[in-house]
């Protein structure tokens, strides 16, 4: 009778190779899981931005002194887009997450009129309120679009994305203006 005798430390080999194969997936996994806290965080923070911007039109002040409807609706606009940037937090507010043109263009018909810069528009529907130059009772809606990096490149892969390997995310806010 021949007995086979196992040498201490001779089967490391198939540990070691084992544990590459299962590392290699639960890697993926918790790589994975980081990338969408990423983008579960950015969505929470761009969602509360777009909330402090229409929040920030809602209380903007009419004034004469600043000129016309338009001028003021612009002025309105400037001021949602500074309170929605504060509110970015960690967030880069920069191109190419965030682009802003510097200018807002406006599309639609009075009273119910759309304003644009770049990945942030301001829009104002009269609804059932009666239109007036401060537009109280008129609802205002924010929309903010914004572009996250994807870090992990097989699970960005796996995402919608634009040319530039970024996942667009959308938040809009609305609330009536006082």
């Amino acid at each position: 009778m021949h007995l086979i005798r196992r040498t201490p430390g001779r089967s490391g080999g198939q540990a070691l190779t084992e544990f590459a194969l299962v590392l290699t997936p639960l890697l993926l996994v918790m790589l994975g899981i980081i990338q969408l806290g990423l983008i579960f965080n950015a969505q929470v923070t761009i969602t509360n931005a777009a909330r402090e911007g229409a929040r920030q039109a809602t209380i903007y002040v009419y004034s004469t002194s600043v000129g016309t409807k338009t001028q003021n609706d612009v002025a309105r606009a400037n001021a949602a887009l500074a309170a929605l940037e504060n509110a970015m937090g960690i967030l880069s507010t920069s191109a190419p997450q965030l682009s802003t043109t510097g200018s807002w263009t406006s599309s639609g018909t009075a009273p119910n009129l759309t304003y644009t810069n770049g990945d942030v528009t301001v829009s104002y529907d009269v609804g059932s309120a009666t239109d007036s130059d401060p537009r109280t009772g008129e609802q205002v809606t924010v929309t903010l679009v914004y572009h996250q990096d994807l870090l992990i490149p097989l699970i960005g892969g796996l995402l919608p994305h634009d040319s530039g390997g970024r996942l667009a995310q959308q938040a809009t806010a609305t609330m009536v203006i006082n």
